[in-house]
């Protein structure tokens, strides 16, 4: 398994993505007066020419021996082509140095891996893509002791710049450089004192680079907020810093993971629900007034959802595509250019094939258009009672035009109706669709709108799932499960007291992947949930399936021993 990057950690930016999503647009930043359009900068139209992007993630900015340490193969000029030929018009290359310097004072960067980079900044850059290289998990590594290691901080920040800086001093202006991935800092009295740290970089990155002369003068410059999030007090700092700096060739970046229970399936968070929906736009509000309105070009520098780490399937398809649906349009409207993340889960770099077609297609269709969506792409249906079903169209501005199963088109009004957003299939189509029985997906229709992609309705042949009895260990713990069809949406753990159980102690409803996960006819319980379940006390598990079907069960740890019966 490829190693998550710390930058990863879910427990470290829980809390700062729940709290973004308390936080209220800024009033105090007016867009432009009505009719007084400003003139784009150069530097805004370098930004708006990148868009779309992609990351060359886990390879460059790898830990480890070399770029393939995390999984990657190595990089060719092939894969440039790829990228180019699916779209994209941008790369944003991560690279890890830290590990390539020697010694104070001179923190020499190895010629070779100078060399390597280069030699990939400069494939990208003849398939005609824009290229953001930046200093990346570093930030984790050594310059987050700045606040108790200042001067040797800065001065190694700074040999590395000057070395980067003068390495391509002469390469195209399609490149530009990030001063630093997601800026952390360990041992700062307060967020005050982070601030201050990361202005403090940012100021010595510019000054740096620009003193380096030739295109580096005048070369767009990336500058991150703290801990690249979109919170409201470290959007203005950055401002700040942007406008203390008066250089028109600033850019800004920020990255954009989700509402982090949904991004990673726990906390009930296993629908793209509102509350989702207004940490997104909430997000790109605060992005566009704080900056995009005031004229400074912005970067989504990483999106995705953080579940994807461990299996891009954590998250429900239909909730994914909604997800990545409402992002691509609120980042176009809000003029933000966005570079997708993708550590080698999304585009193999081999076969160069998505892993996810569908999610692709919905991304690349968000660059420049919204598509219908609806509340589920999931219909049950029970064989032997068989009723009309309601799902919700999300027309998101657009007119339904029509449900299809295949090349047959449906009748309105037999096979299905339609009332305001309403869209009911009728029984005696569902019936029909469920044929013998069968238990698993029995058909898919697909409702088509005005513009942008079709949305699938998969009608599924569902019974009561079954679990049985079992014995295992806190290494090896699974439950038989006869899914009759369904499919698992997430789990519960409580004590006999209602207190919670296993990790994550602030929720009954356990993380899908890390605590829980279906594979095959099993549901394996994993070894970081007993980790954190006291022994001799059973748990009551509840398990949530996409149905509406509830079914609990009993677990209980005896030292290393775990038994499982079902309630």
């Amino acid at each position: 398994m490829t190693p998550r990057p710390p930058w990863k950690s879910l427990t470290a930016v829980a809390a700062a993505l729940v709290l973004s999503a308390t936080m209220a647009a800024p009033a105090h930043a007016a867009s432009p007066a009505s009719g007084a359009k400003r003139p784009q900068t150069a530097a805004q139209k370098t930004v708006a020419h990148m868009q779309p992007g992609w990351n060359l993630g886990n390879t460059l900015d790898s830990v480890g021996a070399d770029e393939t340490a995390w999984g990657n193969p190595r990089v060719t000029r092939t894969l440039f082509k790829k990228v180019a030929q699916q779209g994209f018009k941008s790369v944003r290359i991560p690279f890890t140095v830290g590990q390539y310097e020697g010694a104070a004072p001179d923190y020499t960067i190895a010629p070779a891996t100078l060399d390597r980079v280069e030699q990939v900044v400069d494939w990208a850059l003849d398939e005609n893509l824009y290229v953001l290289l930046d200093v990346h998990h570093d930030s984790w590594q050594w310059v987050n002791t700045m606040p108790t290691n200042h001067d040797a901080v800065v001065a190694q920040f700074t040999a590395t710049w000057e070395q980067l800086a003068q390495r391509f001093k002469h390469t195209s202006k399609k490149l530009l450089l990030e001063s630093i991935n997601e800026p952390q800092f360990a041992g700062a009295a307060d967020q005050d004192a982070q601030l201050a740290a990361l202005d403090e970089l940012n100021t010595t990155f510019v000054d740096t680079v620009r003193s380096s002369g030739a295109k580096n003068a005048t070369r767009v410059l990336v500058l991150p907020s703290l801990n690249t999030d979109n919170a409201q007090a470290k959007l203005d700092s950055l401002a700040s810093t942007i406008t203390k700096l008066d250089d028109p060739n600033i850019a800004a970046t920020f990255h954009y993971y989700g509402y982090w229970p949904f991004s990673v399936n726990i906390a009930g968070g296993y629908r793209f629900d509102e509350t989702a929906q207004n940490d997104l736009t909430g997000a790109f509000a605060r992005v566009k007034s704080t900056l995009v309105d005031q004229g400074i070009p912005v970067i989504l520098g990483e999106y995705g959802l953080l579940g994807f780490d461990a299996n891009t399937g954590t998250i429900e398809q239909g909730e994914k595509l909604k997800f990545f649906e409402l992002l691509g349009y609120t980042a176009r409207t809000s003029g933000i250019t966005t570079m997708l993340w993708d550590n080698g889960q999304h585009l193999n770099r081999t076969t160069y094939k998505w892993s996810d077609p569908e999610l692709f297609a919905e991304i690349r269709s968000s660059w420049t258009t919204r598509s219908g969506t609806a509340s589920t792409d999931q219909v049950f249906v029970r064989p032997g009672a068989v009723t009309a079903q309601d799902v919700t169209l999300n027309l998101n501005g657009l007119k339904f035009r029509g449900l299809a199963k295949g090349n047959k088109t449906l009748v309105k009004g037999t096979d299905y109706t339609v009332s305001g957003s309403t869209l009911t299939l009728s029984a005696a189509l569902l019936k029909k669709l469920s044929g013998s029985g069968e238990l698993g997906t029995a058909a898919t229709l697909t409702a088509t709108f005005s513009r942008g992609l079709p949305w699938k309705i998969s009608v599924i042949n569902a019974t009561t799932p079954v679990l049985s009895s079992a014995t295992g260990t806190t290494d090896a713990f699974a439950i038989p499960t006869q899914f009759n069809g369904d499919r698992l949406a997430t789990m519960e753990a409580t004590y006999a007291d209602g207190s919670f159980a296993g990790p994550q102690s602030w929720t009954s409803y356990k993380q899908f992947d890390s605590d829980f996960v279906p594979a095959g006819d099993t549901i394996v319980l994993k070894p970081a949930f007993f980790a954190q379940v006291e022994e001799a006390r059973p748990v009551t598990l509840t398990f949530h399936f996409w149905s509406g079907q509830l079914l609990t069960y009993t677990v209980q740890r005896t030292g290393t021993s775990v038994t499982g019966t079902v309630s």
